[in-house]
């Protein structure tokens, strides 16, 4: 049974400050999140939830923690990056789990954010978040809501047929020397598509080398997996037209963090080649599944997936506020 901060006497629940608490105050809170996550998402969280007790403790972490009862029943974290906030994590006790609860700590967290001056924009996808699209979501004057899937391949199960290439390329697995070629090559990508509107960092080529190093140095999306990312160049000048990268997230469970082809290439089957490379190498290395997550309305790439043989086991949705 968890600790609980204040044993006497019972007070209303309120929101207080990461800052005034310990990671010991939220350890029991930490260890159900982390086995939600793998039962849920086949996904080992401790990296992340080791950092949250890393910063909570330094008194490092911007956000908030709800109490009831003298029990942390749910907390939000946040992080300020140039003119942009993001809410990195949202979880809830599962028994004490409500829209209301959920609810209650983003408008807090949104409210903290906001009144920050230099911010004008709030991203934020919350995987443990209750996903309904009928629910209410704090500051709903500001906000746009995109419908997300997560999806999975069992590779214990699934045949990967290379499919058919229909344009002169060669691979090459991912170097870090490759990066800047490739944040052109994602805000090229991505240019005008929906997920721009996600996440803003595809936008310009500095925006997306911030996403690749995110990527590859934290463990948010796992921990980056060079020997299953690559790169495709076109054969007749050399030039990046696609990327697949992976990640582990837990010792027998891959994730495809990024993949997209430049808009010249689209529909050649280089996309289809590059993720036929990763899945094959994540399986030959010991992985029995992977994951990855897609716009529903890029009814194009999920159309993709499902030939490869992913299944969409779960539904989030990504938030952005702008314009309070």
């Amino acid at each position: 049974m968890a600790a609980r901060l204040h044993p006497s006497p019972l007070r209303a629940p309120e929101i207080v400050d990461l800052r005034r608490l310990s990671a010991r105050d939220l350890e029991s809170l930490l260890i159900e999140e982390t086995a939600a996550w793998q039962t849920d998402m086949e996904w080992d969280f401790e990296k992340s939830a080791d950092l949250v007790r890393r910063f909570v403790d330094l008194r490092a972490l911007n956000g908030g923690a709800l109490i009831e009862d003298g029990l942390v029943a749910g907390y939000l974290y946040y992080v300020l990056e140039d003119n942009k906030g993001l809410v990195g994590d949202l979880y809830v006790r599962r028994d004490l789990r409500t829209p209301e609860r959920e609810a209650r700590l983003l408008e807090w967290g949104l409210h903290s954010v906001m009144g920050c001056p230099p911010i004008n924009r709030i991203e934020s996808q919350l995987m443990m978040l209750r996903f309904s699209p009928d629910r209410q979501i704090p500051r709903s004057d500001c906000l746009r809501t995109f419908e997300r899937n997560f999806m999975r391949v069992d590779l214990r199960r699934t045949v990967l047929s290379e499919g058919r290439v229909r344009r002169p390329i060669y691979t090459e697995r991912w170097s870090d020397h490759y990066q800047d070629a490739a944040a052109h090559l994602i805000a090229a990508a991505y240019a005008g598509h929906i997920d721009s509107s996600i996440n803003d960092q595809y936008r310009t080529a500095a925006g997306a080398r911030k996403f690749l190093y995110n990527i590859v140095q934290y463990p948010g999306c796992g921990s980056f997996f060079r020997p299953a990312s690559f790169a495709a160049f076109e054969a007749a000048t050399g030039h990046m037209c696609g990327i697949s990268l992976a990640s582990l997230v837990a010792p027998e469970c891959g994730h495809i963090t990024q993949i997209c082809v430049s808009p010249s290439v689209r529909g050649t089957g280089i996309g289809h080649a590059l993720l036929h490379h990763s899945l094959t190498t994540l399986r030959d290395m010991g992985c029995r599944s992977v994951s990855l997550t897609v716009t529903a309305a890029n009814e194009d790439a999920v159309k993709l997936y499902e030939r490869v043989g992913f299944h969409t086991v779960r539904r989030f949705s990504a938030y952005v506020w702008e314009g309070w």
